[in-house]
């Protein structure tokens, strides 16, 4: 029986680390959705003030269904809150809107990282989904040219996956510094903003960590067939 100790040593590790890091982002926004600001604004209306404090007028705030679905969508230029975030008045609703302002505002300012993330966009999608499986095809059918294609697809969603890092930590310390200088919240509210982002950066460290053991496996499935 085949026993593919790269997949125990490299991958099972991130992916516990992944459930890990889901538990804590949701069991720390359903304490915060509990707790209420002093100012009774809602998430919607946070990111209205953000947006307005930093002069962004283009930018629609929309709802949109589902759990933790918050996005920034820099092509349609709307910012869509999710039913938890939207209506409600809670710490959670406030820092989590206050962050997805934060990359709207990246975008206004033409931050880097979120343009060269949103490049990676087409690119990551096929290398995410094709790459691993062509690798793996190669490796099978002993036909260097196809591993090393999927190992080059996978590359860019690795890529894609590291450069989304600094775009979510920036995000959310826009986010933090914004609610702190308009004095939206208070600094023992800031703290419990700054936990809900926490918890919420941890799963993309996750994703980053899975996505590069996933490509290093590969590139060491890759050399043990040579």
């Amino acid at each position: 029986m085949y026993f593919d100790q790269y997949y125990m040593i490299l991958i099972v590790p991130t992916l516990i680390l992944s459930l890990i890091a889901q538990i804590m982002v949701k069991s720390t926004f359903a304490r915060y959705s509990k707790v209420e600001p002093r100012r009774r604004i809602t998430g919607a209306e946070a990111a209205g003030i953000l947006l307005r404090t930093n002069g962004i007028s283009d930018v629609s705030i929309e709802p949109v269904g589902g759990s933790l679905t918050d996005h920034y969508n820099p092509s349609k230029k709307t910012l869509a809150l999710s039913e938890p975030v939207y209506g409600e008045s809670t710490i959670a609703a406030i820092g989590v809107a206050a962050h997805e302002t934060g990359h709207a505002i990246q975008h206004a300012r033409g931050y880097g990282p979120l343009a060269l993330r949103s490049l990676l966009v087409p690119m990551a999608g096929i290398g995410s989904s094709l790459g691993p499986y062509i690798a793996i095809a190669g490796i099978f059918f002993s036909l260097p040219w196809l591993l090393n294609l999927g190992i080059l697809l996978f590359s860019v969603a690795v890529l894609f996956y590291v450069v989304t890092l600094p775009v979510e930590f920036n995000a959310s310390s826009r986010a933090i510094a914004i609610l702190r200088s308009n004095a939206v919240l208070s600094d023992e509210e800031l703290a419990g903003v700054r936990k809900v982002l926490t918890a919420a950066a941890m799963t993309y460290v996750a994703s980053a960590l899975t996505a590069i053991a996933s490509l290093l496996r590969l590139i060491l499935l890759s050399r043990r067939r040579d």
